[in-house]
């Protein structure tokens, strides 16, 4: 049975990876180090287990099940489809891929420009069309996401990350501060368990499987159960790339006292570590934070396009995978024009009630064995 090489296999492994990174996984985690101060191991591993192993696991148990829909139908087939469509809208038009669009246009454009009201809103939709323009012609070949964001994307983004936590471990001074929310202080491992949702990744697995399969046929694997082996393989990979980084992200967010952003509000993890490039950069830092950014929430709306359109072509193929495509391309921008803080306001709410239903499903797909009729 032929597999992929180790290159091969890192290569399917990285791309996976930059599908899973992007604005919600640079956000949150220094969030969390700031939130958390002295209890930030403790939210580590809950934050872990839902934004690391969950996500891994759901790529795992639908390679074990062919796709969602089968994975779904364990319930109930009409589960099947239904859950798979609303997860697919969830990850997809709804908040992931908007959230991409919305989260760049604050770290890589605002920071540059001195507009408010109209005039910032004239900008946002200007960089979201052009920023989803981008991203459709990518998706369009969807073979070819693993040139584009294994080769090439990841490697700059892993590498721009690492000499951003060591310029923090050499200009800022080392601080310990107690937890500034109560959640954090009673009960850290929770609080950092719920904060994963945010990062959609568990979701986002149970739909990265399609498009890992088609990047891993286009290496002449086409074994149903070689295809299954190398995507829980690559997920392996992406998953030991995402905790590492989650934990390089979070020390910095620790680093930052809460009382030197008092003059701001509403603060996210986006205002933490422009923050923290600022202080170890200055304004050059600005640059090099907004390619961050950039970079990686270009590579998420490249994947989740491309993964969500596939879905729906496999669902209803009398509209081509191009139709999808526009229709998801459209419709993200438009949710995108509403900014950042308002995608993340209404998102923790359908997250809550969805993310646990995910997890019992995935449970549910270890437990159970693949059914004779499932289709791959």
């Amino acid at each position: 049975m032929k597999k992929l090489t180790r290159k091969q296999s890192i290569v399917i492994g990285f791309m996976l990876f930059s599908m899973f990174f992007g604005a919600g996984n640079l956000i949150f985690p220094p969030m969390l180090g700031m939130q958390a101060g002295t209890n930030t191991p403790l939210a580590m591993l809950g934050l872990i287990v839902t934004a690391v192993i969950l996500p891994i696991l759901g790529v795992a148990v639908v390679a074990k099940h062919g796709n969602l829909i089968n994975l779904g139908s364990l319930i109930h087939p009409k589960f099947g489809y239904l859950f798979t469509i609303l997860v697919c809208l969830i990850i997809g038009p709804i908040i992931a891929i908007p959230r991409t669009a919305s989260t760049s246009f604050e770290m890589a454009v605002v920071p540059f420009m001195h507009m408010s009201g109209n005039g910032l809103l004239a900008m946002r939709i200007i960089y979201s069309a052009l920023f989803f323009t981008l991203a459709f012609l990518v998706a369009l070949r969807p073979m070819r996401l693993k040139d584009l964001l294994g080769k090439i994307m990841t490697p700059i983004l892993i590498t721009m990350i690492i000499l951003l936590f060591i310029a923090v471990l050499i200009r800022m001074p080392f601080i310990m501060h107690h937890p500034i929310t109560t959640s954090y202080l009673k009960h850290p491992f929770m609080t950092g368990f719920s904060a994963g949702y945010q990062t959609m990744d568990g979701l986002a697995g149970l739909n990265f499987g399609l498009i890992i399969a088609v990047n891993i046929e286009a290496y002449g694997i086409h074994n149903k159960n070689a295809l299954a082996k190398e995507t829980i393989k690559s997920g392996v990979i992406a998953g030991i790339l995402l905790a590492v980084l989650y934990m390089l992200l979070a020390y910095m967010g620790m680093q930052v006292n809460p009382k030197m952003l008092s003059g701001m509000k509403n603060i996210t993890g986006a205002d933490i570590l422009s923050y923290i490039v600022m202080l170890c950069f200055g304004k050059v830092g600005q640059v090099f934070v907004a390619l961050i950014f950039f970079i990686a929430c270009f590579n998420v709306c490249c994947g989740l396009l491309s993964s969500i359109s596939e879905y729906f072509y496999a669902l209803y193929d009398k509209i081509s995978y191009k139709q999808w495509l526009v229709i998801f391309t459209l419709s993200s921008f438009f949710i995108s024009i509403l900014g950042l803080y308002n995608i993340l306001s209404f998102s923790v709410y359908i997250l809550d009630v969805l993310y646990p239903v995910a997890i019992g499903l995935m449970i549910l797909g270890f437990i159970r064995k693949k059914k004779d009729n499932e289709k791959c």
